[in-house]
């Protein structure tokens, strides 16, 4: 089963794995997107990376490619208000549980992208830092997280024009901050999250 990029590992003999990977956590506003895919075993394609390495064209190509080559997959959507409930940290590990619950295909084995990973789990889960970059199936969950939220950023700026989210998608940059400073908050923003300097 091809489900490594580039290096080897010990998870050769498992045969059901499955990747699982968020995007949404940086930003000032907007919800959270938790994505787990569990890939075909034949599946294969070179443009296959961290979503942030690519264009908004090739996410897009390769989030169909990824629905059309799963075996289960699942996209779960964490609110702003959870986010300011739980904290963003805990608001993941959330969101990586309810996705691996939700698959209708139990995993052997799930990756999760980065240093943590939900605990009382059923099933081994190994946490992989930058493991969207190293392996297929966490690749996938990256690009259907990154799209799905990508999707609904667009959205909340048809209803918030004045942000401007469809370019920053919530993300502190200068002119996200700027805007914030002239208009105040809009109920997509994180109440919990501050502008450091």
């Amino acid at each position: 089963m091809n489900i490594f990029k580039r290096q080897k590992t010990d998870f050769g003999s498992y045969s059901l794995v499955a990747g699982v990977d968020e995007a949404g956590r940086g930003p000032l506003a907007g919800p959270l997107v938790v994505s787990a895919v569990i890939l075909k075993p034949e599946a294969y394609h070179e443009m296959l990376n961290d979503s942030k390495k690519l264009s908004e064209k090739k996410r897009e190509i390769l989030y169909d490619w990824v629905i059309e080559n799963s075996l289960d997959y699942i996209i779960k959507v964490i609110s702003v208000e959870e986010i300011d409930r739980m904290n963003i940290l805990q608001a993941t590990l959330f969101g990586m549980k309810m996705c691996l619950e939700s698959l209708k295909i139990k995993p052997d084995i799930a990756l999760i992208d980065g240093n943590q990973a939900p605990k009382d789990m059923k099933i081994l889960c190994k946490p992989i830092v930058k493991g969207d970059s190293l392996y297929s199936c966490i690749s996938a969950a990256s690009i259907l997280s990154k799209v799905s939220r990508d999707q609904l950023m667009s959205e909340i700026d048809r209803r918030y024009p004045l942000y401007e989210f469809k370019q920053h998608k919530g993300y502190p940059t200068q002119k996200h901050i700027e805007l914030l400073k002239i208009y105040g908050q809009c109920p997509e923003h994180r109440k919990t999250f501050r502008i450091k300097n």
